[in-house]
């Protein structure tokens, strides 16, 4: 059964985020807010977690799991960015954008595009979000809350909790977040394509 944590949007208690933290390093899945709505979350590691998004999510390998990063400085570690897409990258951090990059030894490699090598990084700008991040010490493994047979993400924490019950271990809840998904960006060609238009403005790529 999930717990439920009611979280203030701009000044998350510090209790109730070390406890979802907790549970993500005991190997816990989450749903969590983000800028651009919810999310499904656990630690980098956790295969079963990264299996359990799979079957609620019902993706195949091909799907792009993103890191979420604190901060601009943290995704070095994760994806190669050229000079050609620094500034853009930076310039649109954070924000409502994710970037598929490719990815460094660094990421586990059943998170990655099992032909391209790469890997989805964002720098979400939500209270909560960084919060978990800055606690945890890491990025999160996420992927947008959208479930199969729905046209848009669920965007209430009360219904996610009803709908997930037996799936997640928690639930945050952190009043209204976004409800559109981030517009999504492969930057590891030779010229930017646009995968997903979201909440971000893509003509910066275009």
């Amino acid at each position: 059964m999930a717990r439920y944590y009611d979280v203030h949007p701009q000044n998350p208690q510090p209790r109730s985020i070390g406890q979802v933290v907790g549970l993500v390093r005991e190997g816990g899945l989450i749903a969590y807010p983000t800028d651009s709505c919810f999310a499904l979350g656990c630690s980098l590691g956790n295969r079963d977690g990264l299996e359990r998004i799979r079957r609620i999510r019902k993706l195949d390998d091909k799907h792009h799991f993103t890191l979420v990063c604190a901060e601009f400085a943290q995704l070095g570690q994760f994806v190669h960015i050229s000079n050609s897409v620094f500034r853009a990258v930076k310039a649109s951090t954070p924000g409502s954008f994710t970037f598929i990059l490719p990815a460094t030894k660094e990421v586990p490699r059943q998170l990655l595009h099992p032909k391209k090598k790469t890997v989805g990084v964002r720098i979400p700008q939500h209270a909560t979000t960084q919060a978990l991040l800055a606690e945890l010490g890491e990025p999160l493994l996420s992927s947008t809350l959208l479930l199969p047979g729905h046209d848009e993400p669920l965007t209430q924490g009360w219904e996610i909790k009803e709908e997930l019950e037996n799936q997640v271990d928690a639930v945050i809840d952190s009043g209204d977040c976004g409800t559109e998904p981030t517009t999504v960006v492969d930057l590891s060609g030779d010229e930017p394509e646009i995968i997903r238009t979201g909440a971000g403005d893509p003509s910066r790529f275009e």
